[in-house]
């Protein structure tokens, strides 16, 4: 890998961002909006929101970040850039890794601000250290990314795309822990569930919510978050291929 030639690929994404203001609403203040909006649902049960809202701290930047990213890959895909690059001397892993520092850049951002919002303007009760919150967010964000620049490979449209969302993020909401304790699930669903990134992102989160210090666990599912995430961005990189002989 060229750091050159990844960084040439993650300022050419960020140009493109820059004058797509939609998109850069869509992944910075939609998170914002969703968890202020949790936070008045829940207006007269704050114990509520304290308990679902760090866990919801680390799911909607994955959402929208896995929304995003896939979308804009795909754009790359179909309008035939990615080939035109891929003929360049610019390796599957400076592409893969220059997208991925471009979007985790702006993941940097919308976690900072979910979090920000959610502690400092929303009240948002943690036992714990922000920063672990705001790590936690942040790797749930990357690992959206890297989901996003997966699964890109397997759609033909950007519709396709989006109809990614309820074969790879819903299965994971709900078996996650965040509707009822995993302990408590069927077998068969407690293993799916143990097998799910996103699991761990709330276990990470609970963590946070319930201990002052870093624990063991949390910096176990933080590790198996971050492994995800490039595990599959590796995968990604193999989808890389040139559509013409």
């Amino acid at each position: 890998m060229n750091t050159s030639r990844t960084l040439a690929t993650t300022a050419r994404v960020l140009r493109q961002l820059r004058h797509d203001p939609r998109t850069i609403a869509l992944m910075l203040l939609v998170p914002v909006g969703m968890i202020a909006l949790l936070r008045y649902v829940f207006d007269g049960s704050p114990g509520t929101f304290d308990s679902v809202g760090a866990s919801l701290l680390g799911v909607f930047p994955l959402i929208t970040m896995f929304l995003v990213t896939s979308i804009a890959t795909l754009r790359e895909r179909t309008s035939g850039t990615l080939e035109r690059l891929l003929a360049m001397p610019l390796g599957k892993a400076d592409l893969i890794a220059g997208y991925a520092l471009a979007f985790g850049l702006l993941a940097v951002v919308q976690s900072a601000l979910a979090t920000g919002t959610a502690l400092w303007v929303l009240g948002l009760d943690v036992t714990g250290s922000p920063w672990l919150l705001l790590l936690v967010a942040l790797l749930d964000a990357l690992l959206g990314t890297a989901l996003g620049l997966f699964v890109s490979a397997f759609a033909a449209s950007e519709f396709q795309a989006v109809q990614f969302m309820p074969a790879v993020i819903f299965p994971q909401l709900l078996l996650c822990g965040l509707f009822t304790p995993r302990d408590t699930m069927q077998p068969v669903l407690q293993a799916l569930s143990d097998a799910l990134p996103m699991s761990y992102a709330v276990d990470g989160m609970n963590q946070v919510l319930r201990h002052t210090d870093m624990t063991a666990a949390f910096l176990r599912d933080a590790l198996v978050v971050a492994g995800c995430a490039l595990v599959v961005l590796a995968l990604g990189a193999a989808t890389l291929r040139r559509r013409t002989p």
